[in-house]
Protein backbone atom coordinates (compact mmCIF):
# COMPACT_ATOMS: atom_id res chain seq x y z
CA UNK A 1 0.00 0.00 0.00
CA UNK A 2 2.77 2.41 0.97
CA UNK A 3 4.77 1.45 -2.15
CA UNK A 4 1.74 2.09 -4.35
CA UNK A 5 1.29 5.49 -2.74
CA UNK A 6 4.94 6.40 -3.22
CA UNK A 7 4.73 5.43 -6.90
CA UNK A 8 1.50 7.37 -7.36
CA UNK A 9 2.91 10.65 -6.04
CA UNK A 10 5.47 11.18 -8.86
CA UNK A 11 2.91 10.01 -11.42
CA UNK A 12 0.35 12.51 -10.13
CA UNK A 13 2.98 15.25 -10.10
CA UNK A 14 3.90 14.41 -13.67
CA UNK A 15 0.24 14.58 -14.74
CA UNK A 16 -0.18 17.99 -13.08
CA UNK A 17 3.00 19.31 -14.70
CA UNK A 18 1.87 18.03 -18.10
CA UNK A 19 -1.55 19.64 -17.65
CA UNK A 20 0.03 22.97 -16.70
CA UNK A 21 2.30 22.84 -19.75
CA UNK A 22 -0.65 22.01 -22.02
CA UNK A 23 -2.65 24.91 -20.58
CA UNK A 24 0.00 27.28 -22.01
CA UNK A 25 -0.66 26.18 -25.59
CA UNK A 26 -2.35 28.79 -27.81
CA UNK A 27 -5.73 28.02 -29.36
CA UNK A 28 -7.13 28.73 -32.82
CA UNK A 29 -10.90 29.10 -33.17
CA UNK A 30 -11.56 26.30 -35.67
CA UNK A 31 -14.43 24.31 -34.14
CA UNK A 32 -16.90 25.58 -36.73
CA UNK A 33 -14.42 25.31 -39.61
CA UNK A 34 -13.10 21.74 -39.40
CA UNK A 35 -15.44 19.21 -41.01
CA UNK A 36 -13.48 16.14 -39.92
CA UNK A 37 -12.81 12.90 -41.76
CA UNK A 38 -15.61 10.39 -42.32
CA UNK A 39 -13.32 7.72 -40.85
CA UNK A 40 -10.04 7.91 -38.97
CA UNK A 41 -8.59 11.18 -37.73
CA UNK A 42 -6.77 13.81 -39.83
CA UNK A 43 -4.34 16.26 -38.25
CA UNK A 44 -3.20 19.27 -40.26
CA UNK A 45 0.45 19.77 -39.25
CA UNK A 46 1.84 23.22 -40.00
CA UNK A 47 5.34 24.59 -39.55
CA UNK A 48 5.58 28.35 -39.96
CA UNK A 49 8.48 30.66 -40.76
CA UNK A 50 7.72 32.95 -37.78
CA UNK A 51 11.05 33.79 -36.11
CA UNK A 52 9.81 35.33 -32.86
CA UNK A 53 11.52 33.69 -29.90
CA UNK A 54 14.57 32.50 -31.84
CA UNK A 55 17.76 33.63 -30.09
CA UNK A 56 19.67 36.21 -32.14
CA UNK A 57 23.00 34.47 -31.47
CA UNK A 58 21.89 30.98 -32.52
CA UNK A 59 24.03 29.02 -34.95
CA UNK A 60 23.04 29.82 -38.55
CA UNK A 61 21.30 32.99 -37.32
CA UNK A 62 22.15 34.84 -40.54
CA UNK A 63 20.29 32.33 -42.69
CA UNK A 64 17.51 31.61 -40.19
CA UNK A 65 16.57 35.27 -39.91
CA UNK A 66 17.61 36.34 -43.41
CA UNK A 67 15.64 39.13 -45.09
CA UNK A 68 12.54 40.37 -43.34
CA UNK A 69 9.33 38.59 -44.32
CA UNK A 70 5.83 40.02 -44.30
CA UNK A 71 3.34 38.13 -42.17
CA UNK A 72 3.56 34.46 -41.27
CA UNK A 73 3.75 31.85 -43.98
CA UNK A 74 3.68 28.09 -43.78
CA UNK A 75 7.08 26.51 -44.27
CA UNK A 76 5.75 22.95 -43.96
CA UNK A 77 2.23 21.60 -44.55
CA UNK A 78 1.31 17.97 -43.98
CA UNK A 79 -1.71 15.84 -43.14
CA UNK A 80 -1.12 13.13 -40.56
CA UNK A 81 -3.81 10.47 -40.70
CA UNK A 82 -4.55 7.89 -38.01
CA UNK A 83 -6.88 5.05 -38.95
CA UNK A 84 -6.78 1.98 -36.75
CA UNK A 85 -3.11 1.05 -36.37
CA UNK A 86 -2.21 2.70 -39.68
CA UNK A 87 -0.30 6.01 -39.66
CA UNK A 88 -0.01 7.95 -42.93
CA UNK A 89 1.68 11.23 -43.71
CA UNK A 90 0.81 13.37 -46.73
CA UNK A 91 3.14 16.22 -47.68
CA UNK A 92 1.55 19.22 -49.39
CA UNK A 93 4.08 21.29 -51.38
CA UNK A 94 4.02 24.89 -50.24
CA UNK A 95 4.25 26.02 -53.89
CA UNK A 96 0.96 24.29 -54.75
CA UNK A 97 -1.12 26.89 -56.65
CA UNK A 98 -4.82 26.73 -55.73
CA UNK A 99 -7.74 29.08 -55.10
CA UNK A 100 -7.37 30.17 -51.49
CA UNK A 101 -10.39 30.31 -49.21
CA UNK A 102 -12.10 33.66 -49.67
CA UNK A 103 -9.56 34.96 -52.18
CA UNK A 104 -7.75 34.60 -55.47
CA UNK A 105 -5.46 31.74 -56.49
CA UNK A 106 -2.04 31.74 -54.88
CA UNK A 107 0.55 29.41 -53.43
CA UNK A 108 -1.09 27.43 -50.62
CA UNK A 109 1.54 28.60 -48.12
CA UNK A 110 0.13 32.14 -48.43
CA UNK A 111 -3.22 31.10 -46.94
CA UNK A 112 -2.02 31.40 -43.34
CA UNK A 113 -0.62 34.89 -43.88
CA UNK A 114 -3.75 36.12 -45.64
CA UNK A 115 -6.46 34.51 -43.52
CA UNK A 116 -4.90 32.69 -40.58
CA UNK A 117 -5.49 29.03 -39.65
CA UNK A 118 -9.15 29.25 -40.74
CA UNK A 119 -8.19 30.09 -44.34
CA UNK A 120 -5.58 27.33 -44.46
CA UNK A 121 -7.95 24.68 -43.11
CA UNK A 122 -10.72 25.81 -45.46
CA UNK A 123 -8.33 25.69 -48.42
CA UNK A 124 -7.13 22.16 -47.63
CA UNK A 125 -10.69 20.97 -47.11
CA UNK A 126 -12.14 22.79 -50.11
CA UNK A 127 -9.40 22.33 -52.71
CA UNK A 128 -7.95 18.96 -51.67
CA UNK A 129 -11.14 17.47 -50.25
CA UNK A 130 -9.47 16.37 -47.02
CA UNK A 131 -11.58 16.80 -43.90
CA UNK A 132 -9.54 18.07 -40.94
CA UNK A 133 -10.20 16.95 -37.35
CA UNK A 134 -7.36 18.74 -35.56
CA UNK A 135 -4.82 21.49 -36.25
CA UNK A 136 -1.25 21.74 -34.90
CA UNK A 137 1.06 24.64 -35.73
CA UNK A 138 4.62 25.24 -34.54
CA UNK A 139 6.99 28.09 -35.43
CA UNK A 140 10.77 28.07 -35.89
CA UNK A 141 11.46 28.61 -32.18
CA UNK A 142 9.24 25.67 -31.30
CA UNK A 143 10.90 23.44 -33.86
CA UNK A 144 14.35 24.27 -32.50
CA UNK A 145 13.21 23.72 -28.90
CA UNK A 146 11.54 20.39 -29.70
CA UNK A 147 14.60 18.91 -31.40
CA UNK A 148 16.97 20.13 -28.71
CA UNK A 149 14.70 18.89 -25.90
CA UNK A 150 15.01 15.40 -27.40
CA UNK A 151 18.78 15.73 -27.50
CA UNK A 152 18.73 15.87 -31.29
CA UNK A 153 17.25 13.72 -34.07
CA UNK A 154 19.26 11.24 -36.14
CA UNK A 155 19.08 11.36 -39.95
CA UNK A 156 20.98 8.99 -42.25
CA UNK A 157 22.80 10.81 -45.05
CA UNK A 158 23.75 8.93 -48.22
CA UNK A 159 26.47 11.48 -49.01
CA UNK A 160 28.06 14.56 -47.45
CA UNK A 161 25.68 17.47 -48.10
CA UNK A 162 25.50 21.23 -47.82
CA UNK A 163 23.37 24.27 -48.62
CA UNK A 164 24.93 27.67 -47.97
CA UNK A 165 21.51 29.33 -48.14
CA UNK A 166 20.01 27.27 -45.30
CA UNK A 167 23.26 26.79 -43.37
CA UNK A 168 23.36 23.01 -43.84
CA UNK A 169 26.84 21.46 -43.58
CA UNK A 170 27.12 17.66 -43.29
CA UNK A 171 30.75 16.57 -43.61
CA UNK A 172 30.34 12.79 -43.84
CA UNK A 173 27.84 10.18 -44.99
CA UNK A 174 26.01 7.98 -42.49
CA UNK A 175 23.82 8.61 -39.44
CA UNK A 176 24.16 12.15 -38.11
CA UNK A 177 22.48 13.42 -34.96
CA UNK A 178 21.15 16.87 -35.80
CA UNK A 179 20.59 19.51 -33.15
CA UNK A 180 17.82 22.05 -33.61
CA UNK A 181 19.82 24.47 -35.76
CA UNK A 182 21.20 21.75 -38.06
CA UNK A 183 17.78 20.09 -38.32
CA UNK A 184 16.23 23.40 -39.35
CA UNK A 185 18.92 23.87 -42.00
CA UNK A 186 18.12 20.39 -43.32
CA UNK A 187 14.34 20.71 -43.57
CA UNK A 188 14.49 24.23 -45.03
CA UNK A 189 17.10 23.45 -47.70
CA UNK A 190 15.98 24.27 -51.24
CA UNK A 191 19.43 24.00 -52.81
CA UNK A 192 20.39 20.68 -51.29
CA UNK A 193 23.80 19.71 -52.67
CA UNK A 194 25.53 16.37 -52.19
CA UNK A 195 29.19 15.51 -52.70
CA UNK A 196 29.11 12.36 -54.85
CA UNK A 197 32.45 10.92 -55.98
CA UNK A 198 34.01 14.35 -55.57
CA UNK A 199 31.33 16.16 -57.58
CA UNK A 200 28.83 18.65 -56.12
CA UNK A 201 25.38 17.54 -57.27
CA UNK A 202 22.45 19.85 -56.49
CA UNK A 203 18.97 18.38 -56.17
CA UNK A 204 17.11 19.65 -59.27
CA UNK A 205 13.64 19.08 -57.79
CA UNK A 206 13.67 22.23 -55.61
CA UNK A 207 10.54 22.31 -53.42
CA UNK A 208 9.59 18.67 -54.11
CA UNK A 209 13.00 17.49 -52.93
CA UNK A 210 12.58 19.68 -49.89
CA UNK A 211 9.22 18.04 -49.18
CA UNK A 212 10.78 14.57 -49.35
CA UNK A 213 13.49 15.60 -46.88
CA UNK A 214 10.85 17.04 -44.55
CA UNK A 215 9.02 13.70 -44.68
CA UNK A 216 12.21 11.84 -43.80
CA UNK A 217 12.85 14.17 -40.90
CA UNK A 218 9.29 13.99 -39.57
CA UNK A 219 9.53 10.17 -39.66
CA UNK A 220 12.85 10.35 -37.76
CA UNK A 221 11.31 12.80 -35.26
CA UNK A 222 8.35 10.49 -34.69
CA UNK A 223 10.77 7.63 -34.15
CA UNK A 224 12.71 9.67 -31.60
CA UNK A 225 9.52 10.59 -29.74
CA UNK A 226 8.20 7.04 -29.97
CA UNK A 227 11.32 5.38 -28.58
CA UNK A 228 11.85 7.89 -25.76
CA UNK A 229 10.89 6.19 -22.49
CA UNK A 230 11.98 8.84 -20.00
CA UNK A 231 8.78 10.68 -18.97
CA UNK A 232 10.77 13.71 -17.84
CA UNK A 233 12.31 14.07 -21.30
CA UNK A 234 8.84 13.88 -22.84
CA UNK A 235 7.55 16.43 -20.34
CA UNK A 236 10.53 18.62 -21.24
CA UNK A 237 9.59 18.49 -24.92
CA UNK A 238 6.04 19.61 -24.11
CA UNK A 239 7.30 22.44 -21.92
CA UNK A 240 9.80 23.44 -24.61
CA UNK A 241 7.20 23.87 -27.34
CA UNK A 242 4.12 24.88 -25.29
CA UNK A 243 4.69 28.59 -25.77
CA UNK A 244 5.25 28.23 -29.51
CA UNK A 245 2.50 25.74 -30.32
CA UNK A 246 -0.99 26.53 -31.60
CA UNK A 247 -3.74 23.92 -31.72
CA UNK A 248 -7.43 23.98 -32.56
CA UNK A 249 -9.87 24.86 -29.79
CA UNK A 250 -11.35 21.34 -29.68
CA UNK A 251 -8.07 19.54 -28.97
CA UNK A 252 -7.72 18.43 -25.35
CA UNK A 253 -4.75 17.14 -23.39
CA UNK A 254 -6.29 13.68 -23.74
CA UNK A 255 -6.39 14.10 -27.53
CA UNK A 256 -2.73 15.09 -27.51
CA UNK A 257 -1.85 12.08 -25.37
CA UNK A 258 -3.80 9.79 -27.71
CA UNK A 259 -1.87 11.18 -30.67
CA UNK A 260 1.43 10.71 -28.87
CA UNK A 261 0.63 7.09 -28.00
CA UNK A 262 -0.43 6.36 -31.59
CA UNK A 263 2.89 7.66 -32.89
CA UNK A 264 5.07 5.66 -30.49
CA UNK A 265 7.22 3.44 -32.68
CA UNK A 266 5.08 4.23 -35.75
CA UNK A 267 6.57 3.97 -39.23
CA UNK A 268 4.27 6.26 -41.20
CA UNK A 269 3.39 5.53 -44.80
CA UNK A 270 4.47 8.67 -46.66
CA UNK A 271 3.07 10.28 -49.77
CA UNK A 272 3.28 13.62 -51.57
CA UNK A 273 0.49 15.31 -53.50
CA UNK A 274 1.27 14.66 -57.21
CA UNK A 275 1.90 17.95 -58.99
CA UNK A 276 3.24 19.42 -62.22
CA UNK A 277 5.20 22.59 -62.82
CA UNK A 278 3.19 25.55 -64.12
CA UNK A 279 3.99 29.16 -65.04
CA UNK A 280 1.16 31.54 -64.17
CA UNK A 281 0.10 34.50 -66.31
CA UNK A 282 2.05 36.74 -63.94
CA UNK A 283 5.21 34.65 -64.38
CA UNK A 284 5.11 32.73 -61.08
CA UNK A 285 6.79 29.33 -61.17
CA UNK A 286 4.38 27.14 -59.20
CA UNK A 287 2.98 23.61 -58.89
CA UNK A 288 -0.53 22.50 -59.82
CA UNK A 289 -2.55 19.34 -59.22
CA UNK A 290 -2.45 16.58 -61.84
CA UNK A 291 -4.99 13.90 -62.84
CA UNK A 292 -3.07 11.49 -60.58
CA UNK A 293 -3.62 13.70 -57.55
CA UNK A 294 -7.07 12.30 -56.76
CA UNK A 295 -5.73 8.77 -56.31
CA UNK A 296 -3.29 9.88 -53.60
CA UNK A 297 -5.69 12.34 -51.97
CA UNK A 298 -8.40 9.68 -51.76
CA UNK A 299 -6.37 7.79 -49.12
CA UNK A 300 -6.64 10.81 -46.81
CA UNK A 301 -10.24 11.77 -47.47
CA UNK A 302 -11.70 8.98 -45.35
Amino acid sequence: MLLALLLAVPAAGFAVAAHLAWSGVARADLASTMVGASSGTNYLIVGTDARSGVAADIENANVIFGPAVEGERTDTIAVLRLEGDRVSLLAIPRDLFVPLAGGASNRINAALALGGPTALVETVQGELGIGIDHYLEVDLAGFLALVDALGGVTVDFAHPAFDARSGLAIDAAGPVRLDGSAALAYVRSRRYTELIDGDAVTDPTADLGRVRRQQRFLAALMDALGTERNPFVLLGTLRAVAGTLTVDDTMTARDAATLGLALRGARPLTATVPTARYITSSGQDVLVLTPESDTVLADFRG
